[in-house]
């Protein structure tokens, strides 16, 4: 399947005869720089509300920006709004609950004149599309008031359980896995984790839900992509089948859900960008595409067909997409560059019509956002910039 593009990019509100290139240059609205790109980028930033409507997040400077739809299926939005938060590094983990409570998850720093920095995992709630968040709450850091090896902690990745808990990790200062969840009345457990058994984790952790309701967390390490599970809810993390032929670029890890209680993994091969697909049990999968970042990942009906829907910023800065039947890597695919250059990584939803919704951030800190045409195939219309 070859995804088609439009090839023009508008403001928010203008018409298809008002078209325009924005060649990238600050417009109204412009708040803020860009992701920084010394971070692993993040995707999963656009999410759909319990109401329908889709809202954006962007970490940039020491704030998030929040852009939210007016109504289900746009095309109007409002923001970008900042979410105060000082401090915290311009990476963020979004997961959201069934409820449709969505939960920011981030690395906060803040300078001591007596050495290194405090560093901390700072949690906040959105309980309603565009109300206000809950007040930044800190988690502390896993290596207590040890600041000097708590400045080389990793960044976290956060999944919800079945209960709606939090479960979160990430790599820590001694090269393993560090953990902490969420009891289902909300109360924060202490630190736990694991470590990797003779390996030293050399990237930022990954973790994803599968259908059984059991969470998986990978990580790279060396040439080897490190497995573990928690089972339920409450149990504890288990060793699973690691990949020992895998070369991951760091912070590339996603993963979504594609049949059967099954995940499929992405990454980016660290030898040649390019991406790879990898089920557990399996050997990992080449499916081209060199860029940077993570993937996006969306699984969706397409034409009455199941396909799992990717993008990336690709090597040319500018964000790719392509599709494929879900889990037949051998079908194969073609990656369609689409837009202007982006910073960071896209991101993939369904709006409140049922479109797919490719959104990416623009290296002036603009929101930019093309939906799927109403036609035949994965067609998108013309890129909007809010």
């Amino acid at each position: 399947m070859r995804p088609r593009s439009g090839r023009t990019s508008r403001g928010q509100g203008e018409s298809a005869g008002e078209a325009r290139d924005t060649g990238g240059k600050p417009g109204p609205g412009h708040l803020a720089p860009a992701p920084d790109s010394a971070l692993p980028a993040t995707t999963g930033w656009l999410l759909r509300g319990k109401d329908g409507r889709l809202t954006a997040y962007a970490a940039t400077g020491d704030r998030v920006l929040r852009w939210t739809e007016t109504r289900p299926g746009g095309p109007d939005w409002a923001g970008p709004e900042p979410l105060a938060a000082r401090g915290l590094l311009p990476y963020l983990s979004v997961a959201r609950s069934a409820e449709g409570f969505v939960h920011l998850l981030g690395v906060r720093k803040r300078p001591r004149a007596d050495g290194p920095d405090d560093t901390d995992l700072v949690h906040a709630v959105q309980f309603q599309t565009g109300r206000p968040i809950r007040d930044w709450q800190s988690l502390g850091n896993p290596h207590g008031k040890d600041r000097e090896r708590g400045q080389d902690i990793g960044l976290p990745s956060a999944v919800l359980d079945s209960t709606g808990s939090v479960h979160l990790f990430l790599r820590n200062a001694n090269g393993g896995l560090s953990a902490k969840n969420q009891s289902p009345a909300g109360r924060w457990g202490p630190w736990g984790g694991a470590d990797a058994e003779g390996t030293l984790l050399t990237g930022e952790t990954a973790a994803a839900v599968t259908g059984q309701g059991a969470i998986d967390i990978l990580a790279p390490a060396g040439d080897t992509v490190v497995r573990w599970r928690r089972e339920k809810p409450d149990a504890g993390l288990e060793r699973a089948g690691d990949e020992p032929s895998a070369t991951v670029s760091p912070g590339t890890v996603t993963a979504a859900l594609t049949g059967g209680g099954r995940l499929t993994f992405y990454w980016r091969d660290a030898t040649d960008s390019t991406v790879r697909a990898w089920r557990p049990g399996t050997a990992p999968v080449p499916l081209g595409g060199p860029g940077t970042g993570p993937l996006a990942l969306l699984r969706t009906p397409v034409d009455g067909h199941d396909c799992t829907i990717l993008a990336q910023r690709g090597a040319d800065g500018r964000p790719a997409i392509a599709a494929y039947p879900t889990e037949d890597e051998a079908a194969g695919l073609h990656w369609t560059p689409t837009g202007e250059p982006c910073a960071g990584a896209p991101a993939l939803a369904l709006d409140g019509q049922g479109r797919v919704v490719l959104a990416a951030v623009g290296p002036d800190g603009s929101l930019r956002v093309a939906r799927q045409k109403a036609e035949p195939g994965l067609a998108l219309e013309a890129w909007r910039r809010i």
